[in-house]
């Protein structure tokens, strides 16, 4: 079997960690300074150990394995959420490195992207599969600061850069290490999870139209206030949805705005930005009807009317069974009874990549399940163990 160098996987992580340093964490936005810095770091890193590195013109780094197939290939992103975690993403491309640093046959890719800085996200990983068009690069902005992607490309010395794509046949099956960004694994005392599939995230947009008027000159029986139609049909959604929803399902309201924002005067417009998330599409469609029913419900009992948008519909992504079968082995023989089976409930690169090959993903616990933080952390020694956990679920499932 391969043996991971643990120190070097370790040492990589933590220099890493370095660029874009924040606290105990990290801030490496896409395309920033910091994120540049970071992609040339790993493609100094990629060519030291003989793969062939190159960054394309949205800012995928890969490392191309010169030996002959057949190919894994493996991965996950290096930029991060603002002021955020150091392992989300980044623990993904130190161990896909790492595999190839034990003499698998990986290619590694950083994807850009991932963490959705600019409209659209997973910029990185729908590009490499011919899933992201011209126009959308020429709509997409900063959710940051509403710079359009273009110019950011260009000010990251990527404008004119060809965009790489996948090469047909070549790889067997994609491996994508992660923190789980949770409390199960923690929780229940166990080192490993095995992912059965990645959540699709259905995203949507709430509207009110109340009407703007003075907070003292009109009387509460006159009032159409769009900030409170908005406050009791969020709690009728999050009444009304455990009805509906699975063992698993999440729903997040990521934001409220109302319009103009005063203290003065009563808003007359609300905007909501919802989403729920499941593994299951018949689950999602019950919350869907649901969510639908309630914005129904809502109009037929307020004076504001509320009018709702789908924004996106991801697709579930299940890992592959013969590469999750890899895994469940190479757990048992370094964790036996450390490990379980789960589903991801955050979206990934993997989700897209699914679309082309065979997935798969293996989690390390979260410690205190926080993530898209500073002080997010995993154990050295649990980091260690799923690194040699994959490795030898690689080899396992390429002479499969």
């Amino acid at each position: 079997m391969p043996q991971i160098d643990a120190d070097r996987f370790l040492r990589d992580l933590n220099e890493l960690r370095r660029i874009g340093a924040y606290k105990t964490g990290v801030h490496r936005p896409t395309y920033s300074p910091e994120d540049m810095e970071s992609r040339h770091w790993l493609m100094e890193r990629m060519a030291e150990i003989g793969l062939e590195p190159s960054i394309d013109g949205i800012g995928n780094v890969y490392g191309r394995h010169r030996g002959p197939g057949p190919h894994l290939l493996a991965g996950s992103h290096i930029e991060s959420q603002n002021q955020a975690g150091w392992l989300d993403g980044a623990l993904g491309v130190m161990a896909a490195l790492a595999l190839a640093r034990a003499g698998l046959p990986v290619d590694v890719a950083a994807f850009a992207d991932e963490e959705g800085h600019f409209e659209g996200g997973f910029l990185g990983s729908k590009s490499i599969i011919g899933a992201l068009p011209e126009e959308e690069i020429d709509r997409s902005r900063s959710r940051n600061d509403g710079t359009p992607l273009r110019e950011a490309l260009a000010a990251a010395g990527l404008a004119g850069k060809p965009r790489m794509q996948l090469e047909p046949g070549r790889h067997k099956g994609f491996f994508e290490m992660h923190i789980e960004q949770g409390t199960q694994l923690e929780k229940a005392g166990l080192r490993a999870g095995v992912v059965t599939g990645i959540v699709a995230i259905w995203q949507w947009r709430i509207t009110i139209a109340g009407m703007q008027d003075h907070a003292g000159g009109t009387t509460m029986a006159e009032r159409r206030d769009a900030g409170l139609t908005a406050v009791r049909l969020l709690s009728m959604i999050d009444q009304e949805m455990p009805k509906a929803c699975g063992t698993r399902s999440t729903w997040t309201t990521g934001r409220i705005a109302v319009e103009p924002g005063a203290p003065s005067i009563i808003p007359g417009r609300a905007d909501i930005l919802f989403q729920f998330r499941d593994i299951d599409v018949p689950t999602l469609d019950r919350m869907e009807a649901c969510l639908r029913a309630c914005v129904q419900e809502s109009n037929r009992r307020e004076r504001c009317e509320a009018t709702l948008t789908n924004i996106s519909k991801s697709l579930p992504a299940p890992c592959d069974t013969a590469m999750m079968a890899a895994l469940d082995t190479s757990a048992e023989r370094h964790a036996p009874g450390l490990w379980q089976r789960m589903p991801s409930g955050a979206g990934h690169d993997a989700q897209y990549i699914a679309r082309v090959m065979p997935v798969s993903m293996l989690f390390t616990p979260s410690i205190g399940g926080i993530s898209h933080h500073w002080a997010e952390d995993t154990k050295e020694e649990d980091l260690a163990l799923c690194c040699q956990i994959l490795a030898d679920a690689a080899e396992t499932y390429l002479k499969g």
